[in-house]
């Protein structure tokens, strides 16, 4: 078989409240930064999630990773701790964060990455609205 990198994605969705604010700024400062994403009451997003395991294919199994495996740990791991979740409340990582799509990102980037053989390359793209989102890490 070849050698040759390739990448197998897993598609996911998420809901999930947040508001972004910086607690080291004014109210004020808030506002004019994060504008309707700072609102006291928060607010939500419909989040879709993609997740990419890159790596050779096992001559064996003919995988790269075992999809029913990859869903598992993404229905562990990200879906069950975020799904229908105020984010700065109920996710400890975000007491300390601001739960910019960014830091979503990476947080799951670093969840999953911790469950997968070291061997397999990992690529997060996370949709907060069908024009915005991001890749993590990014150009891989």
């Amino acid at each position: 078989m070849s050698e040759l990198k390739l990448g197998i994605t897993r598609k996911e969705h998420f809901n999930a409240a947040h508001r972004l604010h910086n607690k080291n700024w004014s109210d004020e400062k808030n506002k004019k930064i994060f504008g309707k994403c700072n609102n006291p009451f928060f607010h939500g997003h419909n989040y879709e999630l993609e997740v990419t395991i890159i790596g050779v294919v096992d001559p064996d199994t003919g995988y790269v990773i075992d999809t029913k495996i990859l869903s598992d740990i993404i229905k562990e791991k990200v879906i069950e701790p975020f799904d229908h979740k105020n984010l700065n409340l109920e996710v400890e990582y975000f007491k300390e964060r601001n739960p910019t799509v960014e830091n979503i990102a990476i947080l799951i980037y670093d969840v999953i990455k911790k469950e997968i053989p070291q061997h397999l390359e990992l690529k997060i793209k996370l949709y907060e609205t069908p024009r915005n989102f991001v890749e993590y890490p990014f150009g891989v």
